[in-house]
């Protein structure tokens, strides 16, 4: 980030109008780089939450005046028309690739918005060569004008001692300490439909103590389409939004982390899950090849009899010996 925004003495100020919403992989990218950037560095946003069309209004016409005289840093695929010398943030093209995802108002409107913007402001970071590349092959962004800074993950990500994880497994009311976990906002595009007809096909021939943990926030009805996940099946938890506090600890207590969604610019949950030392299960296609590289297993996200076959090997290769009562600290450091 430095490189591209803090040349010389410039002044730079940051648009952070998404910090108004539901915490999801957008807002933490942007709240950790907010943590380390220099003091001299303005934030600017609403004064209240603003979402829909009060907060485009707003950053297209109140935002411009605000960070007027100032190098703009949009961090999340949005950002005023009006700004030129604006650097702009993309994490992924779904709106465009895939508008089925999304709500019809919200499509349009990027659809209308994202080829504009991208050709006016002066730099664009995109968070990975997928990214980089749908940017050349869609809106014909010239390759010299895209800088590609991957996305990095706290150090509280790490192998966790058992006490932790217990706590976490209490605090989401986890029903056993045997679970998968599946990270992401309950939105099409995660693939969660699919992930619950693989585990209804298996479960019938897992210990019974083994459950499929769904970890986040319904994705919002004015940009998601609805995502009916109703009846479940057996043995599925559904924990709603996770706080950081207990996020690396239920990735480290789980016994495989399966995301294997439809379409990821990055996909920060199987890089999290990694490095709390829990085997992945992810997609072969879009970014997430590019994250895992070879520390994952790789699954054609619309072949359900592979993600069943895949989640069922990871399973008995890596269920571990029933728990004693008493906590230990065990070794989560688990390999594939």
């Amino acid at each position: 980030m430095s490189k591209v925004m803090a040349a010389g003495n410039t002044k730079i100020a940051v648009n952070t109008r998404i910090l108004t919403g539901h915490l999801t992989g957008v807002q933490r990218y942007l709240i950790s780089i907010l943590e380390n950037l220099p003091e001299r560095i303005c934030q600017v946003g609403p004064a209240i939450p603003m979402h829909g069309i009060r907060g485009h209004a707003w950053e297209q016409f109140v935002l411009p005046a605000r960070a007027k005289h100032k190098l703009l840093w949009s961090p999340s695929n949005t950002g005023p028309l009006g700004v030129t010398r604006q650097v702009l943030t993309v994490h992924d093209l779904a709106v465009i690739d895939h508008p089925e995802f999304f709500n019809r108002r919200y499509a349009a409107w990027y659809r209308f918005l994202l080829p504009r913007l991208v050709h006016r402001v002066r730099r664009i970071i995109a968070v990975s060569q997928f990214t980089k590349q749908r940017l050349i092959e869609v809106f014909g962004v010239p390759e010299k004008r895209i800088t590609v800074i991957w996305n990095g993950i706290d150090e509280r990500f790490c192998p966790r001692p058992e006490e932790q994880i217990s706590a976490a497994i209490e605090k989401l009311c986890i029903p056993s300490h045997r679970y998968l976990v599946a990270l992401g906002s309950l939105e099409p595009r995660k693939n969660l439909k699919r992930l619950l007809q693989a585990w209804s096909t298996i479960v019938s021939g897992l210990p019974n103590d083994v459950w499929l943990v769904l970890a986040g926030a319904q994705g919002k009805t004015i940009v998601f389409d609805g995502l009916p996940l109703h009846p479940l099946p057996q043995r599925v938890h559904l924990t709603g939004h996770v706080s950081d506090e207990l996020l690396p600890a239920l990735y480290a207590g789980a016994i495989a982390a399966p995301y294997v969604s439809l379409y990821e610019g990055f996909g920060l949950p199987a890089l999290e899950a990694m490095a709390c030392g829990t085997p992945v299960l992810t997609s072969n296609c879009t970014a997430l090849p590019e994250v895992v590289g070879d520390a994952a297993l790789m699954v054609d996200p619309y072949d359900l009899e592979t993600i069943s076959e895949e989640l069922n090997r990871i399973i008995k290769s890596h269920v571990p010996p029933a728990k004693p009562e008493a906590c230990k600290t065990v070794d989560r450091s688990k390999r594939l």
